[in-house]
């Protein structure tokens, strides 16, 4: 006989998973209290990264079930949960999602269901990077200037300049003009390109 088990998750200690447990308990699945596990961890933890929900792979057996109130419990990140539910999957463990009428993601129309979701979050991202993009190509154009702003004025670039070209030590500058090596060693390469 298959055994019932519910994962609830929060991402921060002041938020409850009771409203998880009464959700499920709602629907009419009786989970026993030794196989609701909850845990606080941030939905972009990879599930194999978190304490609780490894402890519940430990726990799982073929033809068990698990039961999430809503797709993100699992995770943010859509390849994430679909690596998930694949592995659940391989261990024939089914897995409920309640948000999306209580369907086995592990089951044809979960699979197609989830390829759905995969497909809209990568369509989600590239529309992210496009209008990134964008955003960068058109301040570009008008002229600003992207990136951190230099920690040191023009004046103090051709100082440090003349200076490194006596030999004077990037440590040494850098202490003096209250910067980071690195900007020291960056202003000694953009010279280095000019006077090509």
């Amino acid at each position: 006989m298959s055994r019932v088990f519910a994962y609830c998750r929060v991402s921060t200690a002041d938020q409850t998973t009771d409203n998880q447990v009464q959700e499920i308990a709602a629907a009419g699945f009786a989970v026993q209290e030794g196989r609701v596990i909850t845990e606080t961890v941030s939905g972009s933890v990879p599930a194999m990264e978190r304490t609780g929900f490894l402890a519940l792979l430990n726990k799982l057996e073929a033809a068990d079930v698990l039961i999430v109130t809503k797709l993100d419990r699992l995770g943010r990140n859509a390849m994430d949960v679909r690596a998930t539910v694949e592995r659940l999957a391989s261990m024939g463990v089914p897995v409920h999602c309640l948000a999306l009428g209580g369907v086995d993601l592990t089951s044809p129309a979960g699979r197609m269901t989830m390829g759905v979701i995969a497909a809209v979050a990568e369509f989600e991202r590239d529309l992210l990077v496009e209008r990134t993009q964008s955003g960068l190509t058109r301040a570009k154009a008008q002229g600003k200037t992207l990136g951190r702003p230099q920690s040191l004025g023009e004046a103090a670039i051709e100082t440090v300049v003349a200076r490194l070209a006596k030999g004077e030590a990037v440590a040494a500058l850098a202490r003096e003009y209250g910067t980071s090596r690195q900007s020291i060693m960056r202003i000694r390469r953009a010279s280095a390109q000019t006077n090509r």
